[in-house]
């Protein structure tokens, strides 16, 4: 891995954490992704399973994560399953985890190779009443693909019919939704790393770059600061690409009066960093430009203050879209007839800012968080107000990610990373 090693004691915690929701005489059982195929013999790069990870540190294929709190062998109440390194294996791919850097990854202590699994796990069910199964609950979950995990639980379900059966998600979305002090360093690491990327794209943006040279900026930043890249696919968005709020081909060039959307974030050790600017082309906005960025930057500024302990995610998507409408009337892109006679399930603000404003953000870009129950401190949400404009051939979006404090306004992760109009003019005129 190209990160530096995370401190034990966050996966310590965290499997200490989870485990005092489960059940009595339960137990529960997590897999890593599988690595998955492209073509022929081409596979696309591992990226591990958020929650095992989560629970573990541990960030290579072919591994699976047992909890037995109440185990009668004090050995098996946490057990690691691994793939058994060989020299064949270091030769062709890198020596695997073994099972000393296992415990030195994750604190656990028993650690077991794959082979012995089957044998291991049956006499661990006999013990227990209810096993704990990880299916992906996300709201924004759209899985074609069968998972290892899911391959699991079919035939762990059809081999023990007896015992209960328990849903770890919504555990794992209470639990990862509230970061650990430990994961807000990583988060900031990754947007210290977005920052520099942003930076460098600054001095280098001119009429007449490509949108993938823009991306390719970001990505030789990223690499050289132990980044493994974006953790999303990038947004680098000129002129009216900008109003296609998910414009991925970034094949376009960027041309002199135009504004460039770009969203864009590093990961890091597997914490995503989320990041929207925009620029202008040229290093100068338009007046209406302007104007219309200073609105989305308002926006953005009073929607952070509503991110307080005790605050509903539907009920502060409601107060945003008061703030923009307000913003939209005085663009002259609404009137007082628009709001009056406006559909209440699709405002008229929606017609310039159809998308949401905030989302959990953390081991997944969309991270887990239920969004019924109130916010809590350090809870991290994205905030990304937009105002899209076809007609006149630009769209402009703002987005930080803000850490939820016990009292007082969010901290923004990207404090540092330039946003001011004024700000940016500056810099990419220096």
């Amino acid at each position: 891995m190209k990160y530096h090693k995370i401190n034990k004691d966050l996966f310590i915690k965290n499997r200490k954490n989870f485990m005092s929701k489960m059940k009595d005489s339960s137990l529960a059982v997590f897999n890593s992704n599988d690595i998955y195929p492209i073509s022929a013999d081409s596979t696309m790069p591992f990226q591990q399973s958020r929650d095992i990870f989560y629970l573990s540190g541990v960030d290579q294929e072919e591994s699976v994560l047992v909890l037995f709190p109440d185990c009668p062998k004090e050995k098996h109440r946490e057990i690691l399953f691994l793939k058994e390194t060989n020299d064949h294996i270091a030769v062709w791919e890198g020596e695997k985890l073994t099972k000393e850097a296992a415990f030195e990854t994750s604190g656990i202590k028993t650690v077991y190779w794959l082979k012995d699994m089957d044998k291991v796990l049956f006499e661990l069910m006999t013990q227990c009443d209810t096993v704990y199964v990880n299916t992906n609950e996300h709201y924004r979950a759209n899985i074609e693909t069968e998972t290892r995990e899911a391959r699991f639980i079919k035939t762990l379900l059809e081999k023990y019919p007896a015992h209960s059966v328990a849903k770890s998600n919504p555990i794992l979305q209470r639990l990862r939704s509230v970061k650990d002090p430990i994961e807000l360093k990583l988060m900031q690491e990754a947007c210290t790393i977005t920052e520099k990327g942003f930076k460098r794209v600054l001095d280098f943006v001119k009429p007449g770059v490509w949108e993938y040279n823009i991306e390719a900026e970001f990505m030789h930043e990223f690499l050289n600061n132990r980044s493994r890249g974006f953790s999303y696919t990038p947004i680098v968005a000129s002129g009216n690409n900008a109003n296609v709020l998910h414009y991925v081909e970034n094949n376009q060039e960027c041309k002199a009066g135009d504004l460039i959307l770009i969203d864009a974030g590093a990961e890091y050790a597997n914490y995503s960093s989320d990041m929207t600017r925009t620029i202008p082309v040229s290093g100068k906005f338009t007046k209406r430009q302007k104007e219309v960025y200073n609105a989305v930057n308002r926006v953005k500024k009073e929607a952070t203050k509503l991110l307080v302990p005790g605050a509903f995610w539907e009920s502060y998507h409601v107060e945003v879209g008061k703030m923009m409408t307000s913003e939209l009337l005085g663009l002259g892109l609404l009137d007082k007839a628009d709001v009056q006679n406006e559909d209440k399930d699709w405002p008229a603000y929606k017609k310039y800012f159809m998308h949401g404003t905030s989302h959990h953000i953390g081991l997944d870009t969309h991270d887990y968080g239920i969004l019924t129950e109130p916010m809590q401190a350090n809870n991290v949400f994205t905030v990304e107000p937009g105002i899209y404009i076809p007609a006149e051939g630009f769209g402009i979006r703002l987005e930080d990610d803000l850490v939820i404090q016990e009292k007082g306004e969010p901290f923004n992760l990207m404090g540092d990373i330039p946003i001011e109009a004024e700000e940016i003019e500056e810099l990419m005129n220096s």
